[in-house]
């Protein structure tokens, strides 16, 4: 079975920065593409940022220049680095993977609160 684990999140003052992890365990496969979204209360799930299997980056208008998301390919472990972090940035973020055959996993999610 498998299973995404996140870590990271947590409460940090407007201008600061957290970094989030998810670690895939089990017979997952190939993975092409990995994602990060988010979802604020009262809000739509958002797409924060992905990561194609080549390695190809791709960030919403509203985290570039603030957000990285990165990758270890081997360990099939995703990262999204968040800098200058601002309220409009809480939300519940969670990792998501999508493999060969197009079956998606989730991550748990994670509570990301910014604020001073």
């Amino acid at each position: 079975q498998v299973q995404l684990v996140q870590s990271g999140g947590g409460l940090v003052q407007p201008g600061g920065s957290l970094r989030l992890s998810c670690a895939a365990s089990g017979n997952i496969g190939v993975i092409y593409f990995m994602a990060w979204s988010r979802q604020a209360p009262g809000k739509q799930r958002e797409l924060v940022a992905s990561i194609t299997s080549d390695g190809i980056p791709y960030y919403a208008d509203f985290v570039k220049g603030r957000f990285a998301i990165s990758r270890r390919t081997a360990e099939n472990t995703l990262y999204l680095q968040m800098n200058s972090l601002e309220p409009d940035d809480t939300a519940v973020y969670t990792c998501m993977y999508r493999d060969q055959n197009q079956k998606s996993y989730w991550g748990q999610g994670a509570q990301v609160t910014v604020s001073s």
